[in-house]
């Protein structure tokens, strides 16, 4: 026999894993795919679903078939705000729909009119109004009003990964991570579906853990299935399970995701309005999330410097940290804000009117810019700490976990806490498979390293 592994399956919207991890959660394979997009029945773009299960099941025979590993079981992660929906006979009725995909929004305001008002509905199901189909609910109730014709053949809903677990497994399961991330559906007061899902007649499985599994069969061996299981709370997994110490997550990349699964306190009104929400974790734990777009601020600004000083776009990589450069533009020259001259809403705004010449080169501008976005990355991680807060760590993952000026500042910010730069890779797709780990036998998972 050959050694014994995990299959995840680590779908997002531009590249689709396959990766293997064997008995000490080592990555042993990982084969990456990139799928062309179709169009769904109004012409906006979507993921090509069948292609994308077609190319599950030939992923799975062909690891069952090679003898080279032993296949113990798989799992699901992907992207949220995706449902699908089944007929009485399990047959898929729509196209994997793009969260994207632009709405009327007076769907959104009935419901808000409806349970208590815009503020009180976002705050309860603790997430903003993201607009288009990015709240997943939303999707219910679209299909539904501009093709009713469809809807009325819907027996079952699903989310994304719980549809993928399903092609397998057959068995209609929710869980925690998906309906708990900005879908609308679930009552963070009560932790349970919200009222307007029984009020509109929605039947939705109710939630089982993320070690539920179930039997596959006819792929040439005996193995099971998880229910699958949202991405953004498969990254935290490997924290919550390796970690002795409480900590807040910063994920940094395109947005900076901060997670503290140890914050307690309900979600205001205030924080809404500043990007920030809940999640649940795969115990059905409340994990309060903020979020700044600061990758994407980062990539303009940066274009924009290497443009007016005519270097390469990727000349930041070469900027290292110079405390004395840090402290005479924290305390002289601009002390303020250049960049975002009214915090990260006038990210516009510092665009037109920042005035580069200032700068004596490249090095003295791009540490102004990395002190302007450490400076918003703290007010959103203070988002998610509450006034009792008992955390001791940061760990910070992503592409700015290499960038020593924001590490620099952001450990200056929080002189108490002992930050840590983590080298996890595929941190989702790891998260998917350690939480089948009280139902795998003989798998075992270290911790992180100190």
């Amino acid at each position: 026999m050959g050694k014994k592994v995990i299959a995840v399956f680590d779908i997002g919207k531009t590249n689709k894993k396959v990766i293997l991890f064997d008995q000490q959660f080592q990555i042993v394979s990982q084969v990456e795919q990139k799928f062309p997009v179709i169009h769904d029945d109004d012409g906006f773009e979507c993921d090509d679903i069948d292609l994308i299960t077609s190319w599950i099941t030939g992923s799975l025979k062909k690891i069952t078939s090679e003898g080279q590993y032993e296949l113990v079981a798989v799992n699901f992660c992907t992207y949220g705000a995706s449902l699908m929906f089944l007929n009485e006979r399990g047959e898929r009725l729509t196209p994997l729909y793009n969260y994207l995909k632009e709405i009327n929004p007076s769907i959104a305001e009935n419901l808000f009119d409806s349970y208590g008002g815009k503020s009180e509905f976002c705050r309860r199901t603790a997430t903003p109004a993201l607009g288009a189909l990015l709240n997943s609910g939303i999707q219910i109730l679209w299909l539904r009003q501009e093709k009713p014709e469809v809807y009325q053949q819907v027996k079952s809903i699903l989310h994304f990964p719980q549809y993928l677990s399903w092609t397998l497994t057959q068995e209609l399961v929710s869980e925690p991570t998906s309906v708990g991330c900005h879908s609308f559906l679930w009552d963070f007061d009560q932790m349970q579906y919200h009222q307007w899902i029984a009020d509109h007649q929605v039947s939705l499985p109710e939630p089982v853990t993320n070690d539920k599994v179930f039997p596959v069969k006819g792929f040439g061996g005996d193995f099971v299935a998880g229910t699958g299981i949202h991405d953004s709370s498969a990254s935290l997994v490997p924290y919550l399970k390796g970690s002795k110490e409480k900590f807040i997550l910063v994920s940094t990349g395109t947005w900076c995701i901060n997670m503290n699964p140890f914050n307690k306190e309900p979600l205001t009104a205030e924080q809404l309005e500043q990007d920030s929400l809940c999640f649940l974790s795969p115990d059905k734990v409340q994990v309060k999330s903020s979020r700044l777009f600061m990758g994407y601020f980062h990539e303009v600004w940066a274009k924009k410097l290497a443009e007016h000083f005519q270097v390469a776009d990727n000349y930041f990589t070469t900027v290292r940290k110079d405390d004395r450069l840090i402290e005479s533009l924290m305390l002289g020259k601009n002390p303020g804000a250049a960049f975002f001259p009214n915090g990260k809403e006038s990210f516009e705004e510092g665009l037109q009117t920042v005035d580069l010449s200032v700068y004596e080169s490249y090095e003295e501008a791009y540490t102004q810019l990395m002190i302007e976005l450490t400076r918003l990355c703290v007010q959103s991680i203070r988002l998610v700490i509450p006034r009792d807060d008992q955390t001791e760590v940061f760990y910070v993952t992503g592409g700015f976990s290499r960038n020593e000026i924001f590490i620099s500042l952001l450990q200056n910010s929080f002189p108490s806490r002992k930050l840590r730069v983590s080298e996890i890779d595929n941190a989702s797709a790891l998260g998917a498979a350690l939480v089948l780990l009280p139902v795998i036998p003989d798998f075992i998972f270290s911790g992180l390293e100190k």
